[in-house]
């Protein structure tokens, strides 16, 4: 979770803490007009390279999951518009953002695959031979 490997700026704690703290930003945005976002970008990436106990990378995942969850109720409000802007925003609408959550999962999601198989924790027997292609 802390290891890193060479040439990477990152491990897959910093990577796991990236993505909860970009989705809990973007979440909040959403439910409170009052919510300042952290300042971009360090305010965006952790400093440490592991967790500090054993117990912050499942927490992580858990407040990442937790988030998610919310950004799906708010999308499934029948009371809200999907397409209206937000008043507080600059154009920003709850679509915008829901997509702007599943679009950065999705990429730092990849680069957390690609990190594990880069680190020898992924197993490699459902890749394709490398002479295939």
């Amino acid at each position: 979770r802390g290891r890193r490997p060479e040439g990477l700026p990152y491990t897959p704690w910093r990577l796991l803490e990236h993505m909860r703290i970009a989705q809990w930003d973007i979440v909040e945005f959403c439910h409170d007009a009052r919510h300042v976002s952290p300042p971009y970008p360090e305010g965006y990436w952790p400093t440490e390279l592991a967790p500090p106990h054993d117990r912050a990378w499942h927490q992580g995942l858990m407040a990442l999951a937790d988030d998610l969850e919310r950004m799906v109720q708010m999308v499934r409000d029948p009371g809200r518009d999907l397409f209206e802007p937000f008043p507080h925003g600059q154009g920003q609408s709850l679509l915008r953002e829901a997509l702007l959550v599943a679009d950065h999962n999705a990429y730092h999601v990849g680069q957390m695959v690609a990190l594990r198989r880069l680190l020898g924790l992924l197993p490699t027997n459902h890749l394709p031979p490398d002479d295939v292609g």
